[in-house]
């Protein structure tokens, strides 16, 4: 392996490790919740709750860093005080949102799932309607 490569898959590790390792907790939190039933659903879940935390776990934690600017700078500069790099302590404030992203994965995809089961013979023009008239209801409830 040359030594760019090895730099590369560093990089990678780096980008998305933690945003995995988030994802990967978020799944072990929905199994204490509900176990899966087969090996499949399990990896299945696993997978989602990785794909959510990589995907809105980033999204999320900037989101935060807006609205608690305070909380991010604290982090940084307890890590600096503890002899870390300012990065770390990002990281240690941002994990818990990764994970918050990742946890309801499974079950908005499962109910996906099951609306577009129920359309199954209708066409997308037929699916769409039927998605605008739940977005009606929904606001006129409010």
């Amino acid at each position: 392996m040359s030594l760019e490569t090895t730099a590369g898959a560093g990089a990678l590790i780096k980008l998305f490790g933690g945003a995995a390792l988030a994802g990967g907790a978020a799944a072990a939190i929905g199994y204490v919740v509900m176990w899966p039933r087969t090996r499949r659903e399990a990896v299945s879940r696993f997978a989602c709750s990785i794909a959510a935390s990589v995907t809105f776990g980033p999204a999320l934690a900037i989101a935060m860093h807006s609205v608690w600017p305070g909380l991010f700078a604290s982090a940084g500069d307890l890590a600096v005080q503890a002899g870390q790099a300012r990065d770390l302590g990002l990281l240690v404030v941002s994990v818990p949102f990764l994970v918050f992203a990742a946890l309801p994965a499974w079950w908005l995809l499962g109910g996906l799932m099951l609306w577009l089961d129920k359309r199954r013979d209708k066409d997308l023009g037929e699916m769409a309607q039927d998605a605008a008239d739940v977005v009606r209801d929904v606001r006129e409830a409010l």
